[in-house]
């Protein structure tokens, strides 16, 4: 027989109940601030909650347990630039100029940038009422139309190139600059700045700085990262400075270890960026996600995927993501939904009830349903082209055009993409390149393959 239970204990427990339920609700009614974190070039594995098997990242791997890890995430394109551009206007990136240089560097146009009239999730928050900051690496354009303030960000501290020394923050090669050698690429809004310290600690710095600020508005951040990106330099590789390089390409030199040197620093910086949330006690009202701009390169740890940066097999495309929203998204959560670069900027703007432009349809899809166990996991096609590749995700299935070799893989059962099933599944092959050609043909056509 149940216990009794007395009017007096009824009436306590009805009332806790009820303002569990109210805390939830008016956090889920609550515009959220946001801290969107954009690693460059982490790898599938090189998070050791993802299998990296030679260090630890126990703030990432921490943080992966507080809200949805997603398995079967991707960037939108397998190289800086077009993924940024995906990320900040939130539609794929081949729909703009910029978004087709692969990447952005002193051969491409004089005037390729971000259109300054072209909405993007800044612009939106900012008018949204948000107070909005971009500390890291741009690389959507050098001119100041192009640049981050140009595009709803009151503040930005970071680079502007594709790289630059850790130390002395020299970019590799921007416009202007002679071969072998480096303009300073540090600014504070459109004012080149110098500073001494490690990139990756004075980015962690000034996001720290910026959460602990007394605001009457919400806050969104963009921490966007330079690291684990080339040159492979750690944090006590200071005396190594500029010519760790040699003068020559940034990708030169490095070791497994000096990677793992630089991947605890990155892990190490987004711990103090979290502890300043925690200490300014708006863990419970923001939404933060990680993720990265593509697959890695040299030194990444891309099992069980093939290739690396650079191309449309799994391990160029295929990285990490993590969401935690406490008391709206649920702790512990994995998913194997499939998601894209322009899927966080949806779900950015339906987390702060922020409208998008109808003259610039999202492509990006909110997974805050996924997140919040709200949607089951559904297939829907994710699209990439580059200059020499194409492929299409739908499902189990992918079609891999690999300059002008075809395939058909099912990227459930093989992850490694070794068995190509184009004969045995012909209907499927067919089907996948129609889509292809299909959403291809609505895109901005390829550049001169000359340039």
């Amino acid at each position: 027989m149940s216990p009794r239970v007395t009017r007096r204990e009824f009436l306590d427990t009805a009332v806790a109940a009820s303002a569990v339920v109210g805390t939830a609700s008016s956090m889920a009614a609550a515009r959220p601030n946001v801290l969107f974190i954009l690693a460059d070039d982490l790898g599938y594995g090189d998070l050791s909650c993802y299998g990296r098997p030679d260090y630890r990242t126990p703030v990432l791997d921490a943080f992966a347990k507080q809200g949805t890890k997603f398995m079967s995430a991707y960037a939108a394109a397998p190289v800086c630039t077009p993924t940024r551009c995906g990320y900040i206007t939130g539609r794929y990136p081949q729909r703009l100029a910029v978004g087709l240089e692969e990447p952005l560097t002193p051969r491409s146009p004089a005037d390729a940038g971000l259109p300054p009239d072209h909405p993007t999730v800044a612009s939106l928050l900012k008018g949204n009422g948000y107070e909005t900051a971009l500390f890291g690496k741009w690389h959507l354009g050098w001119k100041p139309e192009f640049g981050p303030n140009r595009h709803g960000f009151d503040e930005f501290f970071g680079i502007l190139s594709g790289s630059a020394d850790y130390f002395t923050h020299r970019a590799g090669r921007p416009p202007g600059a002679e071969p072998g050698e480096g303009l300073p690429d540090l600014w504070e809004n459109l004012t080149p700045v110098e500073r001494v310290g490690y990139l990756t600690d004075l980015l962690s710095e000034r996001a720290t700085q910026f959460i602990a600020r007394k605001r009457t508005k919400p806050f969104f951040i963009s921490l966007q990262y330079n690291a684990p990106h080339s040159p492979w330099e750690g944090p006590e590789d200071a005396a190594i400075g500029h010519t760790n390089h040699g003068g020559g390409p940034m990708t030169a030199g490095g070791s497994l270890r000096t990677f793992g040197a630089m991947m605890k620093s990155l892990d190490a910086g987004i711990g103090r960026v979290f502890k300043a949330i925690e200490r300014a006690g708006l863990d419970r009202q923001t939404l933060v996600i990680f993720t990265s701009d593509n697959g890695g390169e040299r030194y990444s740890f891309n099992w069980p995927f093939s290739f690396q940066k650079g191309y449309l097999w799994e391990g160029g495309i295929r990285v990490p993501a993590m969401v935690r929203w406490p008391g709206v998204i649920p702790a512990g959560r994995v998913t194997e939904q499939a998601a894209i670069t322009m899927d966080w900027t949806a779900t950015i703007l339906a987390a702060t009830d922020t409208a998008s432009d109808p003259s610039y349809p999202l492509d990006g899809e909110s997974m805050l349903p996924i997140c919040t166990g709200q949607r089951e996991v559904y297939d829907r096609p994710l699209f990439w082209r580059t200059r020499t590749r194409e492929a299409v995700r739908v499902g189990r299935w992918k079609y891999l055009n690999d300059s002008g070799n075809q395939q058909l893989f099912d990227v459930s059962a093989d992850p490694g993409e070794k068995t190509d099933l184009r004969t045995r599944h012909a209907d499927r092959f067919d089907q996948l390149k129609q889509q292809y050609q299909a959403w291809n043909a609505r895109l901005l056509p390829l550049p001169d393959p000359l340039r």
